[in-house]
């Protein structure tokens, strides 16, 4: 998915792209810089935020997804790592960039935020946090010109779903959809036909409304 919204980025005009992998990435357009970035790492964080120029737009796409029943701890631990906390600190690191560019956070979230998926609950509860993290940014970045994006993901064609047999989106259809998304300024995004489904329901639902009424405490 990453590479998609790289190349899709590139297609629409981006001057400069900063890929950050945690291993060593080649890419044949000058426009491309690669940095190494484990989000769990707040080091490599900091050293990305310094070194990187003006910002428009983060997209927070680290994830890890492993098949686990919670008999233990330590699997939910190291998806809230990635899923969660790698968010929350690279937004954190990179926000004054953001704030003088009147730019945008863009979090890949994923339809499991809403609900959890039996086989895999450590990821859907991260990526149900991860949500509530985007809405809470949202509200409060409102009054900086920062706009925040939660993407709402389904199943798409990646490695994280290869051993799925069902249905999947192009990375490419969906990279397009996400930025077309983020250009109309929408702040839920549901880039795939699976998550089609659930968009009319969710942005004309309680739950919206009830995150917009809260939202309004922090103005």
């Amino acid at each position: 998915m990453g590479r998609a919204l790289v190349e899709e980025a590139l297609a629409r005009g981006a001057r400069r792209v900063y890929a950050g992998t945690r291993r060593p990435l080649e890419h044949p357009d000058a426009r491309v810089t690669p940095v190494t970035l484990d989000v769990t790492d707040l080091a490599q964080i900091r050293a990305v935020a310094d070194a990187i120029g003006k910002l428009d737009v983060l997209v927070n796409n680290a994830g890890i997804c492993n098949a686990d029943d919670l008999g233990e701890r330590s699997a939910l631990e190291e998806h809230l790592a990635v899923n969660l906390y790698g968010t929350y600190e690279m937004t954190k690191a990179v926000l004054p960039r953001l704030i003088a560019s009147g730019g945008a956070v863009v979090n890949n979230v994923s339809l499991s935020a809403l609900a959890p998926l039996p086989i895999t609950p450590a990821y859907s509860l991260s990526k149900a946090a991860a949500l509530s993290l985007t809405q809470a940014q949202r509200a409060l970045l409102a009054s900086s010109g920062v706009r925040v994006h939660a993407v709402l993901t389904g199943p798409t064609d990646t490695e994280m779903t290869e051993a799925l047999d069902i249905p999947k989106a192009d990375p490419a259809d969906v990279a397009r959809a996400i930025l077309d998304a983020v250009d109309k300024g929408e702040e839920d995004i549901f880039p795939d036909p699976m998550s089609q489904l659930l968009a009319d329901g969710w942005h004309n639902g309680v739950n919206k409304a009830f995150e917009r009424q809260n939202a309004a405490m922090a103005r």
